[in-house]
């Protein structure tokens, strides 16, 4: 069962999800599509999991950790993104493995596929031939660098396309430490993208009738999310670099050190500069620092003021001060604090799943919430564990084959 998001009231109303009557045919791997699965799963979808015989979807070997007993261990890396699936497995060089595969393709919405250029085609499972199969299929096809172009054909591994675009040259402590982000956020955007990509299809071919295939790639994703680094340079022309904890065009706003550690503080505005300096005796029209741009230039010196301020304090006083003062602030929690902390609990975030091995699990939940206008929350009655691979090839390969009537 979900967790209750909202321990103080019970929803009134549950549904199957916005997306209950699409069937999703989920050919990638790994995770930037299976991400983009995921989240139509969690809106209610039919999400079935294509993978190969013998080993699966490449990430149920990637961990420590796994869990389980011996023979039946699974990778965490796996059960983070496959939930609400169903799966099967199939040989795409086998005939009647790949006539199973075209039943599917032809009674579903859409079709999800993250393999290298040309690799479809080769199997004879070209993304042209199978729109014509079924003109109302919507193909999402996610790349590591775009299908075209002179390098559409590299391989796409999250850590390499967050160097190549210029993600790890923002993220570090200082120009000379290029740092990738703690996930493989290239993977994941780029499955939030395509998702997007696919509901706008799916909106489109309601008025049309027809589907559409829709692009994306690792690079894509990355660049798409550069923001006012990007603008910085095709606009300003700077080339933004890491530089830590601390905001490229904004100060003070980022991590200070205190008496028994660090807070976090963001003064996004002139009037939270000075409700900052009143609410801790500072002069907020000191010389160089009464205006954001002035602070920007003497970064260092900011740092300086505000840390002599807090080596004073210890974090919780100090946070509950700011609050006081009416600062936004905020610690630094490690994973197991942000499970534990009841504001993730009150939201939904973790959601309750029974494994056909493992038992009860506690998965990461999906983000979005949805509620009728009077306020009640409109919530799936149940999510779905992760499957174990082919579990559900007899119900599946019937399906596809029509024997199900």
């Amino acid at each position: 069962m979900t967790q209750d998001p909202a321990p103080a009231t019970t929803p009134a109303s549950a549904t199957g999800g916005p997306l209950s009557d699409i069937v999703v045919v989920d050919l990638s791997r790994a995770l930037a599509g299976p991400h983009a699965t995921q989240m139509l799963g969690d809106l209610g979808a039919r999400v079935i999991k294509v993978e190969a015989p013998g080993n699966g979807d490449d990430t149920r070997g990637w961990g420590p950790p796994f869990v389980g007993e011996e023979g039946e261990r699974q990778s965490t890396y796996f059960l983070s993104t496959n939930r609400n699936k169903e799966s099967v497995a199939l040989d795409l060089k086998d005939e009647g493995d790949k006539a199973v595969l075209l039943g599917l393709v032809d009674r579903a919405d859409v079709l999800v596929e993250n393999f290298r250029t040309g690799v479809l085609e080769r199997l004879g499972l070209g993304i042209e031939e199978l729109t014509a199969r079924n003109p109302r299929l919507v193909v999402l096809s996610i790349t590591g660098f775009g299908h075209d172009g002179p390098e559409g054909g590299r391989a796409g591994y999250d850590q390499i396309a967050q160097g190549e675009a210029g993600l790890m040259s923002l993220t570090g402590s200082g120009p000379d430490d290029p740092q990738r982000v703690g996930v493989p956020i290239a993977d994941l955007l780029s499955g939030m993208y395509g998702a997007y990509g696919v509901l706008a299809a799916l909106h489109e071919r309601a008025t049309t009738g027809v589907g559409r295939v829709v692009r994306t790639s690792l690079l894509a994703a990355v660049v798409g999310v550069h923001a006012f680094q990007g603008t910085r340079w095709t606009i300003a022309g700077e080339v933004g670099r890491a530089q830590g904890n601390h905001h490229p065009s904004i100060a003070p706003y980022g991590l200070f050190r205190c008496r028994d550690g660090a807070v976090q503080i963001a003064l996004g505005s002139e009037s939270l500069w000075r409700r900052f300096c009143a609410g801790f005796e500072l002069d907020p029209d000191a010389e160089g620092l009464a205006t954001n741009q002035e602070r920007v230039g003497v970064r260092e010196r900011v740092i300086e003021v505000v840390e002599e301020v807090f080596s004073t304090w210890d974090s919780e006083p100090l946070l509950a001060r700011l609050a006081e003062v009416g600062v936004p602030a905020g610690k630094v929690r490690t994973l197991d604090e942000v499970y534990a902390w009841d504001q993730t609990l009150s939201q939904g975030l973790l959601v309750d799943v029974e494994h056909p091995t493992l038992g009860k699990l506690s998965l990461p939940g999906p983000p979005l919430r949805f509620f009728e206008g009077d306020g009640t929350e409109v919530t799936r009655t149940q999510h779905q564990a992760p499957p174990l691979l082919d579990a559900d090839a007899a119900a599946v390969r019937a399906w596809a084959l029509g024997e199900d009537a």
